[in-house]
């Protein structure tokens, strides 16, 4: 009973620390300012970075939790294939290119320590390989350094600093 209830804390948690991360993705300066594109790709490139950057601050101290959002992600993005009319067998193989989509941004995204290894990997990643301009770049930096600062309460219980 006690396992129980300290699971279904910890995948509340994760749901609502994602809720947090999605919020933060739809913000409109993305694909207004910083001209990222404002499609499905686009939008799930902004989200794949803001959860990178959280997942990124977890590591070692909640690790748990990140596997709980990549799962919240996962279950997120088969919830939205399934939505857009995406037949039953093919649902698995989607989501798997996803989370392995994910993964490669995960980790090019906490390799990047500096503007210009974060601008190669956010023109790479989301601008096609030209990236229009470094804000992006710049933003996830200082989002980085945000969340690194941030107490880890407060990120956990799905208030995360990104600006």
């Amino acid at each position: 009973m006690i396992f129980n209830l300290l699971f279904s804390r910890k995948a509340d948690e994760a749901k609502t620390l994602y809720g947090a991360i999605v919020a933060a993705a739809r913000q409109p300066q993305f694909y207004r300012d910083m001209q990222v594109s404002d499609t499905i790709d686009g939008r799930f490139d902004i989200l794949v970075m803001h959860l990178a950057l959280v997942v990124i601050r977890l590591h070692g101290e909640r690790d748990k939790l990140r596997q709980q959002l990549v799962n919240q992600f996962c279950v997120d993005m088969d919830d939205n294939i399934r939505e857009l009319g995406a037949g039953d067998l093919s649902v698995s193989k989607k989501v798997r290119r996803m989370a392995e989509a994910f993964q490669g941004r995960y980790v090019a995204y906490e390799a990047a320590q500096d503007l210009t290894a974060m601008s190669d990997a956010i023109a790479r990643n989301v601008y096609a390989g030209k990236a229009p301009s470094d804000a992006l770049a710049r933003y996830a930096l200082a989002a980085r350094g945000k969340l690194a600062a941030q107490s880890l309460d407060d990120i956990v219980e799905g208030r995360p600093l990104f600006t």
